[in-house]
């Protein structure tokens, strides 16, 4: 069975191309299809960097000459969406979303950590209990905001809208009240909501076509569910022993490919397609190896690379069996999912170096990428590529590198 990542579902308007319009990038899995990416960088490699306010750790998401953003201020009271100007960094807007006393959240996490939707008209910007969602012009006019509840946690939110035709879909995972929700993207009103069991969650939903349908797949605590898009109906669930609803599913040559968040399960692989509990059934292969946090895979060729964010070991799989093919020591903690083009996989530690791997080589790590940040960065966001430039945030600056392809 082939599955075609449902780029049609993904926005009413096709993205242009070199645009990266929501978490992992335009087919959902963290791969790049573009030509002439840079592969090897220094400080001088750096185009432009722009200084951001408060903090904040979402990817930056690419649409045309727009960057779209997210930060909170003065430690979480106030949410801001920014766009910027690919071509010269500038600051072109900065709209406050809310502004009200801070949740708790984990000292990870924060408070902006959710990434930016787009479709060309509008962005979409999530903040859990900062006002839950907000609609937004590309040129900064409020459409829409809709409160999604009290995300009852000690550690905050980090799921990422999704869209899909008319539909803006929202992990809404808590301790309590726990549901994913989809809205009218025009209007901001409900159009369907699944209840979902109550536990805390940071996992984005991946829109997938298995040949004969559509299926919107969600990891979580208890393991990674499917439902229908079009009215949030569960389809089915393959459950895992040991869970945390945080890396997202990574889809890849017909199956689907997660880990549970927490040591103890490690990686597994699914077939889609299935109907009500199919853990014994279309689970594929589940190490044991205890892979934890929140990396999410990557899938190059045949192997599967899986960072583990403690300790700092990248594992590489065989993608069909779940065969253990290597492991290395990266160098530093990764809490970022890793971003792959040219055949090589792109791990952003939180110290701000880029450990660029290839799978295919006896050495692995091919280079190792460094932009000189200020003293106290901290780097938690994936890389964006886009038309010959990569594209690097820490919690407060964000990185052009490269020059342009196209010239612009």
């Amino acid at each position: 069975m082939t599955l075609l990542l449902a780029i049609a579902l993904l926005a009413q308007t096709s993205p242009p191309p070199s645009s990266w319009p929501g978490w992992r990038g335009p087919t959902a899995d963290g791969h790049s299809t573009e030509k002439d990416l840079p592969q090897k960088w220094t400080e001088e490699s750096v185009e432009w960097k722009t200084p951001l306010k408060g903090a904040g750790q979402s990817t930056p998401v690419l649409w045309g000459e727009r960057i779209f953003l997210t930060q909170a201020l003065e430690k979480g009271r106030r949410r801001v969406v920014l766009c910027i100007d690919r071509r010269t960094g500038k600051i072109e807007w900065e709209k406050v979303a809310w502004t009200g006393d801070p949740e708790p959240s984990h000292a990870m996490n924060g408070w902006a950590s959710a990434t930016c939707a787009a479709d060309g008209e509008r962005v979409y910007a999530f903040f859990g209990r900062g006002g839950g969602l907000h609609c937004f012009t590309v040129d900064g006019t409020p459409v829409w905001s809709k409160d999604l509840g009290s995300f009852e946690g000690p550690w905050g939110t980090a799921a990422s809208p999704v869209l899909a035709g008319d539909l803006v879909i929202q992990n809404c995972d808590s301790d309590k009240n726990a549901r994913l929700v989809a809205l009218n993207r025009k209007t901001g009103a409900e159009v369907w909501s699944a209840a979902r069991e109550p536990n805390r969650g940071w996992s984005t939903p991946v829109l997938i076509d298995t040949g004969t349908r559509k299926e919107l797949v969600l990891n979580g605590h208890t393991g990674v569910i499917a439902y229908a898009p079009e009215t949030g109906k569960e389809l089915w669930i393959c459950r895992c022993p040991v869970g945390r609803g945080e890396p997202t599913v990574t889809p890849a040559g017909g199956v689907l490919y997660t880990s549970s968040g927490l040591s103890g399960a490690g990686v597994y692989a699914i077939r889609p397609g299935g109907s009500g509990d199919v853990t014994a059934t279309h689970q594929l292969w589940m190490t044991r190896s205890g892979e934890r946090d929140t990396p999410s895979p990557v899938v190059i060729g045949d192997v599967v690379l899986v960072m583990s964010l403690r300790p700092d070991l990248l594992n590489a799989y065989e993608a069909a069996t779940g065969k253990n093919l290597w492991k290395i020591r990266v160098g530093g903690q990764s809490s970022s999912s890793p971003v792959s083009y040219g055949g090589l996989a792109f791990i952003v530690l939180e110290s701000g170096e880029t450990v660029v791997v290839d799978p295919k080589s006896e050495e692995r790590i091919v280079a190792r990428n460094k932009v000189a940040p200020a003293p106290g960065e901290v780097f938690r966001a994936g890389l964006t590529p886009s038309d010959g430039q990569v594209f690097l945030r820490s919690d407060r600056m964000l990185y052009c590198i490269g020059k342009r392809k196209s010239g612009r």
